[in-house]
């Protein structure tokens, strides 16, 4: 079951290019549960579009299967590069196996990303803090998790 659906799938994204795969499990019970991304997002018609792709060719009396298709929720973490690409603005918590960084990404290109943020350190001289601008850039390879954070202004 598992190379049909592959193959379902791949054909239903080829048809709506700004749709990317994030994961596909089909469990031992046939329980098949598709995530997807967008470079624009993804709207409810999407997941209806892919579901009804895959739905509408299996069929139920030769196997019977459960499916869900939904988008990529803001709470789960960055793993495609593509996601990176498409979050540049955004404000991410990038988690390292040496620190975790907060900022906002500015850059996403083949082998890292860019963050910017700022932050408040001591004065080289006198007392006192100063407002310094910050710069990290972080190769995709040492990234242990990056998700978007939601920020309410």
């Amino acid at each position: 079951m598992r190379e049909i659906v592959v193959e379902l799938l791949k054909e239903a994204l080829e048809q709506k290019p700004g749709l990317f795969l994030i994961d596909l499990n089909i469990s031992e019970t046939n329980q098949i549960r598709v995530i997807i991304d967008g470079d624009e997002g993804v709207k409810v018609q999407d997941c209806i579009d892919i579901s009804r792709a895959i739905e509408h060719n299996l069929d139920r009396e030769d196997q019977d299967f459960s499916l869900e298709v939904h988008s990529a929720g803001v709470s789960e973490p960055l793993t495609l590069m593509r996601q990176y690409k498409k979050n540049i603005g955004r404000k991410l918590k990038v988690k390292t196996s040496e620190e975790t960084i907060e900022g906002n990404l500015t850059k996403a290109d083949d082998t890292s990303i860019t963050l910017h943020w700022k932050t408040r350190e001591p004065k080289p001289i006198g007392k006192g803090k100063v407002t310094v601008q910050k710069e990290a850039v972080i190769p995709y390879s040492d990234i242990v998790e990056a998700k978007v954070m939601i920020t309410f202004n």
